[in-house]
């Protein structure tokens, strides 16, 4: 099952449908709200191409807490 939301900017919003989809793809995947490939259909590209972009807009796809990350390291 899938939600479809409507949304209204104010024009002098410069973004297209697909910046906008990636963005709000991308944020839904930090908060761990959407799996990877969740994300990536969600965006309309594919799990690499998705990976890609997360890079360039500064999302790391290690989706650690700083205290998991704490944790593993003092495991390891």
């Amino acid at each position: 099952m899938s939600k479809t939301f409507s949304l209204k900017l104010p024009e002098n919003v410069n973004i297209n449908t697909e910046e906008l989809k990636l963005t709000i793809a991308a944020y839904l995947y930090e908060k761990s709200l959407l799996s990877l490939g969740e994300a990536a259909e969600v965006a309309g590209v594919s799990k690499r191409a998705f990976i890609e972009l997360l890079g360039k807009v500064g999302v790391s796809i290690f989706n650690y807490s700083k205290e998991e990350l704490k944790s593993d390291l003092k495991n390891a």
